[in-house]
């Protein structure tokens, strides 16, 4: 998560600061808090949807051999998997990481919007 923390300033700058940082500078305006909300929560939203959706991967997972999985199929997530995964997220690591936890206690080891969602993560055989 750490690492994918780190691949998120990117992600942040391209989709998020760099836009708002133009729209100040040429217009003098900053947008209300809750138009920024929605715009940070959209913006890593397309990162990690596509990004599921494309190849099961973000860039961090490919680092370290992790895929995101559809628990029933086991191919790549469908849209509504990895949109609920997204959305499911984000009450999971906001609640004080309860989501996470979660893991310690799951049967399968699955996070629970991992759970919820109907996906998993599963890690690939070194190539």
């Amino acid at each position: 998560m750490l690492y994918e923390s780190l691949l998120l300033l990117g992600v942040w700058a391209a989709l998020f600061f760099v836009p708002h940082l133009v729209i100040g500078v040429l217009w003098q305006r900053v947008a209300p808090p809750a138009v920024l909300a929605a715009h940070l929560i959209l913006a890593f939203g397309l990162y990690f949807v596509w990004l599921w959706r494309r190849a099961g991967q973000t860039l961090a997972m490919q680092t370290w051999r992790l895929k995101l999985v559809d628990t029933a199929t086991g191919t790549t997530p469908t849209l509504g998997r990895a949109l609920a995964r997204y959305l499911l997220c984000w009450p999971s690591l906001l609640f004080f990481g309860a989501g996470l936890l979660w893991s310690l206690f799951d049967r399968d080891r699955q996070f629970l919007h991992d759970r919820l969602a109907g996906t998993r993560i599963v890690q690939l055989p070194r190539a």
